[in-house]
């Protein structure tokens, strides 16, 4: 399969062949499971101290007192231990030890990965997922290797432009709400659509890129499942370099 080999003006100089990591069969129920596995195994453990409310010594009457028979502290009448008085246990509080980790098969990981690689060269699937693509472009974007070379967000505003990739962008900027719920309050605000994954072979010479909404880059070595199908859903707009298709071919034989 080949793809056209984009110049910094958004013109297609030459024509380069994709690895065979493209041609994997798509498998989406298989990348909704990676990606739920890896999503869940990401949580931090929290919980109360296992001997909350248990740190008193609380002794039973007995019988024939008129009392209800429950641990009380020496000496009065308050109720301790249990989780029906104030002061003790708390009822069903979670647990800190919990095991959190998803299991996944390795071969099944290995193949939802694949699988999300080949899906950003399909253009229904890329159309699928709601992003806006010229119809002359070809999937997955390639561009020269002159793409690190950009060191200000107007020259990486620039290159979108004339690639003609920039109304994807503007859905992502469009679409930016302010969130639902107790978030707001923790330093996530905003919900931001995804819009294009930019991969390199060097992750911090793409620096311009990250300041532009819904905009991400990514390396060889960091590109995983949470990237290439937020969500749990494949298909996600994704610029490639040169170099970084010629590497995901002897990294991904």
């Amino acid at each position: 399969m080949k793809v056209n080999i984009y110049s910094l003006d958004g013109k297609p100089t030459e024509e380069i062949d994709l690895p065979k990591v493209f041609e994997s069969q798509v498998r989406q129920e298989l990348v909704q499971k990676a990606f739920r596995a890896i999503s869940l195994s990401l949580r931090q453990p929290y919980g109360s101290y296992p001997f909350a409310g248990m740190r008193r010594v609380g002794q039973n009457v007995g019988p024939n007192h008129g009392i209800a028979r429950v641990p009380r502290v020496s000496g009065g009448s308050r109720g301790v231990l249990l989780a029906s008085f104030v002061g003790g246990k708390s009822a069903h509080s979670p647990r800190s030890d919990r095991i959190l980790y998803k299991k996944i098969n390795r071969k099944e990981r290995i193949m939802a990965r694949h699988s999300a690689i080949a899906m950003t060269a399909n253009r229904s699937l890329v159309v699928g997922r709601g992003h806006i693509i010229p119809e002359d472009i070809t999937l997955p974007v390639v561009v020269k290797d002159e793409i690190e070379s950009i060191s200000r967000t107007s020259q990486a505003k620039k290159l979108l432009v004339d690639l003609g990739l920039y109304p994807d962008v503007e859905r992502a900027m469009k679409g930016k709400k302010i969130r639902a719920g107790r978030g707001k309050a923790r330093n996530r605000k905003y919900r931001v659509p995804k819009s294009i994954l930019i991969v390199g072979t060097d992750q911090e010479k793409l620096r311009p890129f990250r300041t532009i909404t819904g905009v991400e880059t990514a390396s060889i070595n960091s590109l995983g499942l949470r990237r290439l199908a937020p969500g749990g859903v494949g298909g996600r707009l994704t610029i490639f370099t040169e170099s970084a298709i010629r590497e995901l071919g002897k990294v991904i034989a």
